[in-house]
């Protein structure tokens, strides 16, 4: 009778745990997407005015400048990467290594550029 009623609530507290794991999952694939959203839109709003290709880079002519490279280079940085990511060998073959590694490392760099620009949203909005 007792091992009965344990198993229900066990059976119970796990269903509610992988909802949790799921709606956590679902959340920073939001926060993802909304950071790749917004370095694809930074990069080719930048390029537009700019009239030049979006780099990260650090460097500029005044410190203003530099500073200014350095905030477009963290806004666009995963979109920059994933564009990177998927340039040709000198044989003509993309690097699947390269690839990948482009891939993850975007991947976590918009994970924090969306929570970055949500936190933003959410703090002026309520």
């Amino acid at each position: 009778m007792l091992n009965e009623g344990l198993r229900a609530r066990d059976a119970r507290t796990a269903a509610a745990g992988t909802i949790e794991m799921t709606k956590e999952l679902l959340l920073a694939a939001f926060l993802i997407g909304v950071g790749l959203c917004v370095a694809g839109a930074g990069t080719h709003l930048y390029q537009w005015i700019a009239r030049q290709q979006a780099m990260l880079r650090y460097d500029g002519k005044t410190f203003v400048n530099s500073m200014g490279n350095l905030a477009v280079s963290f806004i666009c940085g995963p979109y920059i990467m994933l564009q990177m990511g998927w340039q040709h060998e000198e044989d003509g073959t993309i690097s699947m290594t390269s690839a990948l590694v482009a891939a993850v490392v975007a991947f976590g760099w918009a994970f924090v550029t969306g929570l970055l620009f949500m936190g933003a949203y959410v703090a002026i909005r309520f």
